[in-house]
């Protein structure tokens, strides 16, 4: 299907140059003869880097690139850095074979994931990973920051369960806490977003969650994407007014105000989608639901518009 490229690549005959001390990941992507390729790749234990040849159709021009982790999952007290460029005009996708699985905490140790990527002007980057999978006592630390010009094009899908809820751990890890930080040009602020779940001594996550097992966002900034937010969008707003729609009851304008739905009517799934950045060149998409395949189909059916850009829809094989 691929290789695995743990090595410097390098295009063109520039020399190689050796990796931050720091990262256990370096992507660069850029054009090569009209094209977008992989001009660098390196990855260290615990990280492994994947570039398969040929993902979907090839006149995309799309690089994809494939996270994994030695063990098929974070052990507690890992530290992944990763940073990746794509390079103007180019485009790439890096998702996951499966969810991410951090394992058990020994005593308080974190495992810590940390993507920072550069988005190129007219590039378009795409980070479309399978879900977060906590085990009980985990406790998981995610950082992903991104930097971007007015005609970068960002995809990010950020998500996660409940943990292995079908041998009953159901959110029982320690803590989680994932954050999610876009920079316009010279470090302009344009989406900020930090989500944190901790046991309280008051009230479990549990008991917070309720029938609930899966939170996700979906970001969605540029150009290239702005009629695929637009029918997002719309689609929620329809999908969510028909599910939310309280029942209706005489008395005009003095009728009482409808109550909260109890919780054997809420809905599986509930999404919501808010624009930002300037004249709303962004959006953000958040979803909670019951079951992980049910935000798949979601994913697979609102991301779809995506296959001509990276020449495979995100998820269909999920």
């Amino acid at each position: 299907m691929g290789e695995i490229m743990e090595l410097d690549a390098v295009a063109d005959g520039e020399p190689a140059t050796p990796a931050a001390p720091t990262a256990t990941g370096v992507v660069r992507v850029e054009k090569v003869r009209g094209r977008s390729a992989v001009t660098r790749c390196f990855a260290k234990y615990p990280l492994k880097i994947i570039v398969p040849s040929k993902v979907g159709s090839a006149s995309s021009g799309a690089v994809w690139l494939y996270s994994l982790t030695y063990g098929g999952g974070i052990v507690s007290g890992d530290r992944i850095s990763c940073t990746v460029s794509v390079g103007d005009g180019c485009t790439a996708a890096m998702t996951t074979q499966a969810s991410t699985k951090v394992y058990k905490a020994v005593g308080l140790k974190c495992s810590e994931q940390v993507l920072e990527a550069t988005v190129g002007k007219d590039a378009l980057f795409a980070v479309i990973p399978d879900p977060v999978t906590c085990f009980s006592t985990a406790r998981y630390y995610q950082k992903q920051v991104f930097h971007v010009s007015g005609s970068s094009n960002l995809v990010i899908v950020d998500w996660f369960t409940s943990g292995r809820y079908e041998n009953g751990e159901i959110w029982d890890f320690s803590s989680y806490k994932s954050v999610n930080h876009i920079f316009l040009e010279e470090d302009q602020p344009l989406f900020i977003d930090s989500v944190l779940l901790e046991q309280g001594s008051n009230c479990s996550i549990a008991e917070r969650m309720q029938e609930y097992n899966v939170v996700a966002m979906v970001v969605l900034l540029g150009p290239k994407l702005k009629h695929i937010q637009d029918q997002m969008q719309d689609e929620v707003k329809n999908m969510m007014s028909v599910q939310l729609r309280p029942p209706t009851s005489g008395g005009g304008r003095y009728a009482a105000r409808p109550q909260p739905l109890p919780s054997q009517k809420r809905p599986p799934l509930i999404a919501s989608c808010s624009p930002f950045g300037h004249m709303g060149t962004g959006m953000v998409a958040r979803i909670v639901a019951v079951s992980t395949e049910s935000v798949y189909n979601f994913l697979r059916d609102h991301l779809a518009a995506l296959e001509p850009f990276l020449g495979a829809a995100p998820y269909s094989a999920s």
